[in-house]
Parts: structure tokens; C-alpha cells; sequence
């Protein structure tokens, strides 16, 4: 999946409007870290989108790049982010020769791969650039077994003079998630509206665990961050430690 360049232009004012606190979850994320790495100074976010994670996480970390499959949200993570390394590349089989004290990938954004095995590959990819003793941290996407079929869900907003409505219906096929996302943009000049679909695949929790043991990680399942109003914005969070003790080098 490859957001267009509408999508990610709201993507940030969608979230924050539903009540998604990037800068909290920043904090959130960097006492994960603190707690199993007390002395991490660098951080590669995979599949980072808009950079509003790193924008925050930027704070916390002396050395702090991303990386993103999409275009669209590469030129707004590269205008938020002036002297950051934004690259571009696959989740699946990237390279960017040296290592990270932590490696994040959030928003579910592993669970856009075709299969189980793709998904490890990723995860083994991530691994890969994190140094030994270094901190690996996953969101998952909902797993088979708490993952809402035919889910149904709207929401309506007002920003910069436009009054946008962003509606979701998402359905099971098989082991994958179709989550179709439909947004209607009204302003002075008139109606606009997009469609996009993503899908994801439906992995159990112990998936995601055997592919962090496979790519030579410890992994603890931990609480995750809600929305303003106590949603949970994910199952969870998978949390990891690189083997290899604490040496690092990047």
C-alpha cells in the first residue's frame, strides 16, 4: 500500500482530530526504550508516514532517521523533518549499512505484507539494523482473533476553512483485513472525495513473537496508547531486545 499524496496531506489532522496524541505517545515510546536501554542515542523509524513520530521522538534521541515506502508521506515526513535522512524503501528487503540503538515500526504498518512469511522477513530486516543489546518496538495490527469483521466507523471534522468526513468499513477475507477508508472534503470551492483501500494481513500475537525469536530478539507483549477519549489504537505493542549485549554501532 502506497498512500497518495491526498491521503497524506490529512493523515495528521485526521488523527490528532480523532484524538491521537503523537507527542504523549513519543514520551511513551522513549520510556519503553529507557527502561531496557538507558543509554540509546539513535533511532530508525520504519514506515515513519508523516514523521510526526519523529518530529517528537527527535527530543529524545541525539541521531534519529526514517524510512517509508510511500512518496506522498515521504515529502511531508522530508518537510517536517529539514536535515533528517527520510529514505525510501521496502520494509521487506531495505539496507542502510549500519545500525540503530532502537528500531520502531508503528501504525501497524508491517502488517501491509501478503504473508507470515514476509511479515518475518521484515522483522528480520528491522533486527538487522538494530545494534546488540538495542531496542526493537512493533504496533501490530488487530490479531484474527480480536479483529472486528464488517466494523463500521465515521468520523467529521473541521480544518484550514474545510469540513472533512473520513468514513471506514473494514471486512475479513481469508487471513487478510480489507479496510476500505472514504474521505468527502467539502470547502468554498466545493466537493472533493477519495477512496483508498488498505489491506492487512490477520497474524496471531504469537506470529508476530516467533518472527522477533526468529530474528534474534527477545519479545514482551506490552500495553499500547488509546486516543483521547480511551480507545485503544492497537492491540498492543511488541517490545524486544536485540541479543548480543550492549555494544553499538551506529
Amino acid at each position: 500500500m502506497s498512500y497518495g499524496a491526498a491521503h497524506a496531506e490529512l493523515y495528521d489532522p485526521v488523527f490528532r482530530s480523532r484524538g491521537k496524541d503523537f507527542e504523549a505517545e513519543a514520551e511513551g515510546l522513549n520510556r519503553l526504550v529507557r527502561s531496557r536501554s538507558p543509554k540509546a542515542r539513535s533511532l530508525l523509524d520504519v514506515a515513519c508516514g508523516t514523521g510526526a513520530h519523529l518530529e517528537n521522538l527527535a527530543r529524545y534521541f541525539d541521531h534519529v532517521e526514517g524510512i517509508d515506502h510511500s512518496p506522498a508521506m515521504r515529502d511531508v515526513a522530508r518537510g517536517r523533518l529539514p536535515g533528517v535522512a527520510v529514505h525510501s524503501g521496502d520494509m521487506r528487503d531495505f539496507e542502510l549499512h549500519r545500525t540503530f540503538d532502537v528500531v520502531i515500526c508503528m501504525g501497524s504498518g508491517l502488517a501491509e505484507a501478503e504473508s507470515p512469511e514476509q511479515m518475518a522477513d521484515s522483522v528480520a530486516r528491522m533486527s538487522a539494523h538494530v545494534a546488540p543489546g538495542g531496542v526493537l518496538i512493533v504496533e501490530p495490527w488487530y490479531f484474527p482473533d480480536n479483529f472486528l469483521d464488517g466494523h463500521a466507523a465515521g468520523h467529521l471534522f473541521r480544518e484550514n476553512g474545510q469540513v472533512i468526513s473520513r468514513m471506514t468499513h473494514s471486512a475479513r477475507h481469508g487471513d487478510t483485513s480489507r479496510v476500505e477508508i472514504r474521505f468527502v472534503i467539502v470547502d468554498s470551492s466545493g466537493f472533493r472525495e477519495f477512496t483508498e483501500v488498505i489491506v492487512k494481513y490477520l497474524l496471531p500475537r504469537e506470529g508476530y513473537e516467533a518472527a522477533f525469536e526468529r530474528a534474534g530478539c527477545t519479545v514482551e507483549f506490552v500495553p499500547g496508547f488509546s486516543l483521547a477519549d480511551g480507545r485503544p489504537n492497537s492491540p498492543g505493542l511488541l517490545v524486544g531486545v536485540r541479543a548480543g549485549g550492549t555494544d553499538r554501532t551506529g
